[in-house]
């Protein structure tokens, strides 16, 4: 289990970043802090910066402004590159190499390597040693790339979209590894993911990214406990708003739906119930499409 003065799995302090060939910004002005030995599920739309905080994070960007640790490290030196494995989108292997090969690379560049952890992995999904990898469908070049970082032992496990290419069967079983890995391990494990559903049952803790910035960095459990699905008359939207913050909204008719962040009781008038995690992400995602007013009031401060 991580101890409980372990330095964060993720801090980031005005971390900000600028691709030079695309002219945008992914990062600016980003701060947020992610807990050691939590499941994070790294949520955002597409642009939004999931990747290049990976990227940074696994030491393959270096920050144009501000500051990004890992585990308490600089990403990128000795220390973090020991400690930290990262399994980006288009999980590169040698494709000429067999899968023994590939196991056998891993094993002489890490000092912490697990063989039998390896080699399990690969197995469960029904993979030859003796195939190459360049051979292999994209669900089963996904779990020997999966194989190489969990074979690392590593204390901070990066995912980038690391489910697209598993069928049903595949995704739960490696969902029910990483979770298993965290428990067991005490590894701290941050996977970015468009499968909502999925992150319900597995994430314990969500980093939300929104243009560039974190809107969110919160406990799971508690970002549940903090949010309500209202349901009551739409010419009282505006005394709503006044009471809560709403993330989104839709009427129909008469009618207000609205998901809305507490600041205090409810009161008489309005029927409630609990939201999903998916229905709160879900929410903040869709929040910037809406016109204002309502768009304004979804914003809400990163919490760390």
């Amino acid at each position: 289990m991580t101890e409980p003065d372990a330095p964060a799995a993720l801090c980031a302090a005005g971390l900000g970043f600028r691709y030079r060939r695309r002219g945008a910004k992914a990062l600016r002005d980003c701060e947020f802090t992610v807990p050691s030995g939590r499941i994070t599920a790294l949520v955002g739309r597409n642009g939004a910066g999931k990747s290049t905080l990976l990227h940074l994070a696994g030491g393959l960007l270096r920050p144009g402004a501000g500051e990004l640790r890992v585990l308490g490290a600089t990403p990128g030196t000795a220390d973090a590159r020991t400690r930290v494995a990262l399994l980006t989108q288009d999980k590169p292997l040698y494709p000429r190499s067999t899968v023994a090969d590939t196991l056998l690379m891993g094993e002489k560049l890490n000092s912490t390597w697990d063989r039998a952890a390896a080699e399990r992995i690969v197995h469960e999904g029904g993979i030859s040693l003796h195939s190459r990898a360049g051979e292999l469908s994209p669900g089963r070049r996904t779990r020997v790339a999966l194989a190489l970082a969990l074979g690392k032992r590593p204390e901070l496990l990066l995912l980038d979209e690391p489910l697209a290419d598993l069928d049903p069967v595949a995704r739960g079983e490696i969902m029910a590894e990483l979770m298993a890995e965290a428990a067991e391990r005490g590894t701290s494990i941050v996977l970015s993911s468009h499968v909502l559903p999925e992150l319900e049952e597995t994430c314990d803790w969500v980093l939300m990214l929104r243009d560039g910035r974190a809107e969110l960095s919160e406990d799971a459990e508690a970002l549940r406990a903090s949010h309500t699905v209202l349901t009551g008359p739409a010419d009282q939207a505006d005394v709503l708003a006044t009471q809560h913050t709403i993330v989104q909204r839709r009427t129909v008719g008469r009618q207000l739906t609205a998901l809305v962040r507490q600041r205090g009781p409810l009161r008489d008038g309005w029927h409630a119930a609990p939201p999903r995690l998916e229905d709160i992400l879900i929410g903040y995602l869709r929040a910037e499409d809406q016109p204002e007013p309502a768009a304004a009031v979804g914003r809400t401060e990163v919490a760390a």
